[in-house]
């Protein structure tokens, strides 16, 4: 369950700036993007479910692909995980923070590594947190938000059949992620319901320009409690069965401090220094095998050697988000459950900040 500060802090709200013209660093080619419907029938548990065992998905053929040439191409020009921020950044070769230790205590170390993403269905709704892409014309509507002072405002394109984190009946974090390729932006919400006038409330909401790196106020909640974007941080399968996730993974910790480090913006914990701040990275230890995994965990595995997971938001321990699609295999997925919080350790990430107010980050 969100877990959300009690007091909120009053920002000034930020000219919002068109471009990028901060440094990039760009990495290798990636992996094509694309975000499936979200899957319609039910299939068993999700990797991550507390059931007796992982629900079993037959590989099959992937599906085929309705997207037109022009929509493939806007795509392609606007990757929803920015080159040269902090989400593309290495961070094998950083040091641990002083309170790894500590911190990875505070999140469980026993507790297992968990896929809360997948295919088929579990509670009625999609495994994972689904993303809809905003086609040509998509209607802007306007979405009311409870957290106003610290939400980007209306109108947003989502169209009325947008997917929601768990389905339309779900009762938790009902994230909606819009995708707009033609436009280069994200649209996010938290807990995010249907209103009478074809609109939308909402927690919070957040835009994102994908071609800026420029970060919301500092103070300012997102649709996650690091004030931080939800979409950079999904594993999505194409990057799996392209053999390579070049980007951190967003993950949640039970219990969290009431601070946050550089690149989040928010925080939504308590006053403890041994619980993790938002923004903590978190790096898998180089001495895991990943070749002890198969094919579709092993890319997660070698992601979170890399590039690592970024703390993002309260919920379960050590769990990373992606996106539902019917080409998961939940089997695989349940393999990472081999990896606990003793197999992770913090890292001091500061030296990859080039400007506080920026999400770049130095090669």
């Amino acid at each position: 369950m969100r877990v959300r500060a009690a007091v909120v802090t009053t920002a000034v709200l930020l000219a919002a700036t068109g471009c990028n013209d901060e440094p990039t660093r760009v990495s290798g080619a990636q992996p094509p993007i694309a975000f499936p419907s979200a899957p319609g029938q039910s299939a068993g548990p999700p990797a991550g479910a507390g059931s007796a065992g992982p629900a079993t998905t037959p590989p099959g053929p992937a599906p085929s692909t309705t997207a037109t040439s022009a929509a493939r191409a806007a795509t392609a020009a606007c990757d929803p995980v920015p080159a040269g921020s902090h989400w593309r950044a290495t961070v094998s070769r950083l040091p641990r923070h002083p309170r790894s230790a500590t911190y990875v205590a505070s999140i469980g170390t026993g507790a297992a590594l968990t896929a809360d993403f997948g295919s088929g269905q579990w509670d009625g709704g999609p495994i994972g947190i689904p993303v809809t892409v905003a086609r040509a014309g998509t209607a802007r509507v306007p979405v009311r938000f409870e957290y106003a002072d610290e939400s980007d405002p209306g109108p947003y394109p989502i169209p009325r059949n947008a997917k929601v984190e768990g389905g339309p009946g779900a009762s938790g974090d009902r994230h909606i992620i819009v995708y707009d390729p033609a436009a280069c932006r994200a649209y996010e919400l938290f807990d995010a319901h249907p209103a009478g006038n074809g609109g939308w409330r909402a927690g919070s909401g957040a835009v994102y320009n994908l071609r800026s790196q420029r970060l919301r106020p500092d103070g300012w909640t997102s649709a996650d409690a690091a004030g931080l974007p939800v979409l950079a941080g999904l594993v999505r399968y194409e990057e799996v069965a392209a053999g390579h996730v070049d980007h951190a993974l967003r993950i949640t910790v039970p219990r969290s401090q009431a601070a946050h480090l550089w690149p989040a913006r928010h925080d939504a914990g308590r006053k403890d220094p041994a619980l993790p701040p938002m923004g903590l990275r978190l790096r898998l230890r180089a001495g895991v095998d990943p070749n002890r995994f198969p094919p579709q965990a092993r890319a997660i595995v070698r992601a979170l050697q890399r590039y690592g997971a970024v703390v993002a938001d309260n919920g379960s321990a050590w769990y990373v988000s992606g996106t539902p699609d019917e080409r998961w295999n939940n089997d695989q997925l349940h393999t990472l459950k081999r990896l606990t919080g003793a197999d992770f350790e913090a890292v001091d990430a500061t030296r990859l900040m080039v400007n506080r107010n920026s999400a770049a980050a130095r090669g």
